[in-house]
């Protein structure tokens, strides 16, 4: 290989922005979830005051992995990160909500502890929730490395600047997509292979309304594709599975595909 070549890879190295590991950044974010349900967790703590003193510790992390992250030279990140914290019982609310979406709605489920330890669906949706408080708080980067994250444990991809209200159920999630822009109402669930995307993924419409809306009470099951930020879904509707949409769907609405099966038995009796 030649002198130039590495010259050019050395001299790109040296402009890398400095952000901290992912795995440090994911570390803190698992250490916040498992805080506020133990279930995941072995760690205990005698008193409220330890309890307090951690989330003090996370608050600190938080702030010390902002300082490193230089995408925001002007931010101040001591205040973001209390503001993060700050807002910890509302994150802690919702979470709940969506224990209880799952727990209801699944009768797989035998207790809010099965849903909290092993569902892919909470974990992704946790990770989400994270993600979200810290990107309407302006935080760079480190939204998007937590849904990644999420994204490459569960297949579940849901981009941290998406809105979604309480009560959010994803049944088994494997293949789900939800975009940038896409704005989901209160009870909704979610099966496998969704695709909430957008009609166009041209340059030029980047920082526009490019996603569809859910509203509220609507099921969405496996395959299907809704694309288009003008495209609602009207609350109380279904979805049925492999359907494809682009355009707006009445309040109460059932949608399903139609496919013409045939089946032969050549083993007549």
């Amino acid at each position: 290989m030649s002198e130039e070549f590495y010259r050019q890879i050395f001299d790109k190295q040296q402009l890398v922005e400095a952000v901290p590991s992912n795995k440090e950044i994911t570390t803190w974010a698992l250490k916040v979830i498992r805080l506020l349900y133990p279930e995941q967790s072995k760690q205990a703590f005698n008193s409220v005051q330890e309890l307090k003193a951690e989330f003090g510790t996370l608050e600190h992390q938080l702030c010390r992995i902002m300082d490193g992250t230089k995408a925001c030279q002007d931010c101040n990140n001591e205040a973001l990160a209390k503001e993060f914290f700050m807002q910890m019982p509302h994150l802690y609310d919702v979470l709940n909500t969506d224990i209880q979406a799952i727990f209801n709605g699944d009768p797989a489920a035998s207790s809010e502890f099965e849903v909290i330890r092993t569902y892919p669906g909470f974990f992704a949706i946790s990770f989400y929730r994270l993600a979200h408080s810290l990107f309407k708080l302006n935080v760079p980067l480190l939204p998007r490395i937590l849904t990644e994250h999420a994204h490459s444990k569960t297949g579940i991809d849901i981009h941290p600047a998406a809105q979604i209200d309480e009560y959010f159920y994803i049944d088994h999630g494997t293949g789900i997509v939800i975009g940038e822009s896409c704005k989901i109402g209160k009870h909704v669930k979610l099966y496998q292979g969704v695709t909430l995307g957008a009609l166009s993924v041209a340059k030029s419409m980047a920082f526009t309304k490019r996603h569809p809306t859910v509203e509220d009470h609507v099921v969405i099951y496996s395959g299907a594709t809704i694309l288009g930020g003008d495209t609602v879904i009207g609350h109380h509707s279904v979805i049925g599975g492999n359907v494809w949409l682009t355009k707006s769907v009445h309040s109460n609405s059932t949608v399903y595909h139609n496919p013409a099966i045939t089946v032969f038995n050549e083993n007549k009796e």
